[in-house]
């Protein structure tokens, strides 16, 4: 046959998340103990209520609407409203399987160029790049706590063309940091003064440790797209439901948008939206489910960031999420001498002689000679997890000691890499 892919496809690899996933899973059929601290899925089981609603749903065949499920895109306007005070109305909502197809639709339907600050999720980039988008990264900094400047986006959009779309990520993967009210306001001055489009994916917004996420819409309504969906907060990745929420002055991209989605994927499976419209309306389910999820996650993660800072990694405590990105410079001459320049090389020796599974910070946007790497804290078993954390409602916060020997991964796993750093 004379069929060839095309030219820009044939450097194209898989996401790297999913196939470290897929290289853990074989290591760990081998027999090898793995520490998957590599593949960010959420550890906690769906909630049962919500669980129950698809199941009641089972037998629902028909394809709903391309745009969603009028009742599910009205909960989640409600949503919006309610508690990110964002006016959303269900027009305004497009329903797809995954948040990430609709980010690819995006991509594909814009011209201009795309602004990603790294270290940013592993997808944005390559997406750009399979529909032959120009995508930018602008390079943050530790010191700075992996945060976009108002100058650095100044900078980018005077010295990139435009059209320009700014993919915005908080709590953020691969860092679990956030911005502040005032973080927030600069950078929404800056992208109103310049007409910059603003993609916030806040799929992690529910899981601001503290509960206080604010939505960059709030400060630039006119011009923000929400991305949001089920995977993360509610422990249901594999049910592939996400949204884009769209304000009136954007309708005209949601349109666009939703006849490239009825000419690829139609809609998302019904049985799934109608149990969805259950995680938006039963709020009293939710926020207890929410608060406890929030505060085993605060307490893992302020232990394995301060854990090693205490052993002098450059790391920050999250805010949000499940991720650590940590920066081993400060080990670059002694990784060096056994030969280990990149942060590649690092988590390949890392996972082969230790068991830990990390991501390298390349895949993230970052140079390939940095020695950081994404670190998903959730090698414990969610549920049991829920159960001691409900047994203690009363406690005012959390620790790791309280989770047992439910965290002994994790702490096997910090100690892992410590001990190879170190030695």
């Amino acid at each position: 046959m004379n069929q060839k892919l095309q030219t820009h496809l044939e450097s194209l690899e898989r996401s790297a998340t999913l196939a470290l996933n897929e290289c853990s899973a074989e290591m760990a059929d081998a027999g090898q103990t793995i520490y998957r601290f590599g593949f960010g899925q959420s550890p906690f089981p769906v909630p049962e209520i919500i669980v129950s609603a698809l199941q009641e749903n089972a037998y629902r065949k028909d394809y709903l609407p391309v745009e969603g499920l009028f009742e599910l895109r009205k909960s989640i306007a409600d949503f919006h409203q309610n508690t990110d005070q964002v006016d959303i109305n269900a027009e305004g909502v497009l329903v797809a399987p995954g948040s990430k197809e609709l980010m690819f639709t995006l991509q594909l339907a814009l011209e201009g160029s795309t602004l990603i600050p790294a270290p940013c999720w592993v997808s944005y980039a390559p997406q750009g790049h399979i529909v032959k988008r120009q995508t930018h990264y602008i390079n943050t900094s530790f010191k700075n706590y992996w945060r976009l400047l108002p100058e650095q986006l100044e900078s980018a959009v005077e010295n990139i063309d435009g059209p320009h779309l700014l993919i915005l990520n908080y709590p953020g993967n691969p860092d679990g940091g956030t911005y502040t009210i005032d973080e927030l306001n600069a950078l929404a001055n800056v992208c109103r003064k310049n007409e910059v489009l603003v993609l916030s994916d806040e799929i992690y917004g529910r899981l601001h440790h503290k509960g206080e996420h604010v939505s960059m819409a709030r400060y630039y309504p006119e011009g923000t797209i929400v991305s949001s969906g089920l995977s993360k907060w509610c422990g249901a990745g594999g049910w592939r439901l996400g949204h884009f929420a769209f304000p009136k002055e954007l309708y005209w991209l949601k349109n666009a948008m939703a006849s490239i989605a009825s000419e690829t994927y139609s809609c998302v499976a019904s049985p799934i939206q109608h149990a969805a419209v259950v995680a938006y309306q039963d709020n009293e389910t939710v926020d207890d489910y929410l608060f406890h999820c929030r505060r085993i996650l605060k307490a893992v993660g302020q232990y394995c960031s301060e854990t090693l800072y205490n052993a002098n990694v450059n790391v920050n405590i999250p805010l949000g999420a499940f991720y650590l990105f940590p920066d081993f410079s400060n080990f670059a001459e002694k990784l060096r001498v056994c030969n280990i320049n990149d942060s590649a090389a690092f988590c390949e020796r890392l996972l082969n002689e230790t068991g830990v599974a990390l991501l390298p910070g390349n895949e993230f946007g970052r140079p390939s000679n940095e020695f950081n790497a994404r670190l998903a804290y959730v090698n414990f078993n969610g549920g049991e997890a829920l159960s001691i954390s409900r047994g203690l409602a009363n406690k005012k916060d959390l620790s790791i000691e309280d989770l047992g020997d439910n965290a002994k991964r994790v702490k096997s796993g910090i100690k892992n890499i410590l001990n190879w750093i170190n030695n």
